[in-house]
């Protein structure tokens, strides 16, 4: 606390008690006092301000940051006019407060307000400490899955050649993967794209303890860019697969990669979104597109490796980022790990994935607006252009000008959803679908065909 703030006068006119010198002294020490010794209350200025914590109970935290933490910043500044207020005795310049001397013991002893600021101060960090227990809380769940899934994911170098403009181009880029199990044999998952025009020898598996091998066998899709590399390393431990149709937007999520070649990296955030469709990404297209979104930083390098819940369960396959600088900002995808390791098993078990056909032409520009201007209030749905003659939508009954608004029992949200959906299902199972037609709503149930 600074005295240049108090304002006061050795000549103040304090008429009582002002007969003898001696007398005035004790007025001056205790006037003294008055205006800036009270301990009791200067401690009233940092009474309320303990910084409080505050959560939403909707999004959760974010590690990019989203800790939603309100503090008072104002907790070490001083108010003087909280501290003196005298009370106004005479006429001239700053009033000081009299009071007689007290012969007994003092009440309270007294201390000076850098003592009491201290012991304040020690308050708040006590306080913070007991608050901040929630997050170290989140914090070692981190680590845990961190220390538990490690041993499952695998840094992956491939050595590339392009020809571009004529001439011939050499270079490595890193990926990640993750060990998983299908009919007893250890796979590496990963993305098409990490792997895609390096040959067996030129693919370099690398486990967290530092290990090298090559794959055995190399197996992918390019409607899902999903990709399935068989090893014969046997005591890897496979990651946990999760189910993500059981995640929620606002979900806790970790991502471990190797960005920019950095293996095994850790990264935290939240599940953004769900069902990110009409991606464009890059020269490569992906026909079948259902991307979760996260705000988990995900750079160059990270493509193939996993993205967990706070059980260490794989609930996606990290895959793209949207940037503009060619790094991370916030806005990452992975491939659910439902649909990635069905097209995985179709992979091991058939060679190739095997796409649902359900033989109906769509209408791509076919919307809501369309849908509410023919007076359905229907959040989304595909518009049957045509049908083809003996296909598994003929069967059905399926006719020109039917909408589909559920297959599966999910909602359809447009064509290209729709397309997902049926390339994605197993071929000879029998699926319901919800249609409109001609403002009735009908179900009908289609067996689907293998598309090849």
């Amino acid at each position: 606390m600074s005295f240049s703030r108090i304002s006061w006068s050795r000549n103040t006119a304090v008429r009582t008690y002002a007969r003898t010198a001696a007398m005035a002294c004790v007025t001056f020490a205790l006037g003294l006092q008055g205006v800036g010794f009270n301990p009791a209350a200067q401690a009233q200025v940092v009474g309320d301000a303990v910084p409080r914590f505050s959560s939403d109970a909707t999004t959760g935290i974010s590690p990019r940051s989203e800790v939603g933490i309100r503090s008072r910043t104002d907790v070490n500044r001083t108010d003087i006019r909280r501290i003196a207020t005298p009370s106004r005795v005479g006429d001239g310049g700053q009033s000081i407060s009299v009071r007689k001397p007290s012969l007994g013991p003092p009440s309270d002893p007294i201390r000076s307000p850098a003592f009491d600021q201290a012991s304040k101060r020690d308050q708040l960090f006590a306080a913070l400490a007991d608050e901040v227990s929630m997050f170290d809380r989140l914090g070692n769940l981190v680590r845990r899955v961190s220390h538990l899934v490690k041993p499952s994911v695998i840094h992956i170098e491939a050595h590339k050649t392009e020809t571009k403009d004529g001439q011939r181009e050499s270079f490595d880029e890193a990926g990640s993967g993750i060990v998983v199990s299908s009919g007893g044999q250890n796979w590496v998952l990963t993305n098409r794209h990490v792997i895609l025009g390096s040959k067996i020898n030129e693919i370099v598996l690398r486990t967290n303890d530092g290990r090298d091998f090559h794959p055995v066998r190399i197996l992918d899709d390019p409607n899902t860019d999903v990709a399935v590399m068989q090893i014969d390393v046997g005591d890897l431990p496979p990651a946990r697969v999760g189910d993500s149709s059981q995640t929620e937007i606002g979900d806790f999520v970790i991502a471990i990669g190797s960005p920019f070649g950095l293996s095994h990296s850790v990264t935290f955030g939240i599940l953004s979104a769900k069902g990110r469709r009409d991606l464009s990404l890059g020269e490569q297209r992906i026909d079948l597109q259902d991307f979760f979104q996260t705000d988990a930083a995900i750079n160059p390098g990270n493509s193939g490796g996993p993205l967990l819940n706070l059980k260490g369960e794989v609930v996606a396959l990290n895959t793209a980022i949207a940037s503009s600088s060619g790094g991370s900002e916030g806005i990452g995808f992975a491939i659910p790990i439902n649909m990635a390791m069905q097209v995985a098993n179709e992979l091991i078990q058939h060679g190739q994935l095997r796409r649902g056909y359900l033989g109906v032409t769509l209408d791509p520009d076919f919307t809501v607006n369309d849908l509410v201007s023919a007076g359905y209030e229907l959040p989304g749905g595909a518009l049957v252009k045509s049908v083809q003659n003996g296909s598994p939508a003929a069967v059905a009954h399926l006719q020109r000008g039917d909408i589909i608004v559920e297959f599966g029992g999910k909602s359809v949200d447009n064509d290209d959803h729709l397309v997902a959906r049926v390339g994605l299902t197993p071929i000879g199972s029998t699926v319901p679908m919800i249609i409109y037609r001609d403002g009735k709503r009908y179900r009908t149930d289609v067996v689907l065909k293998d598309l090849n």
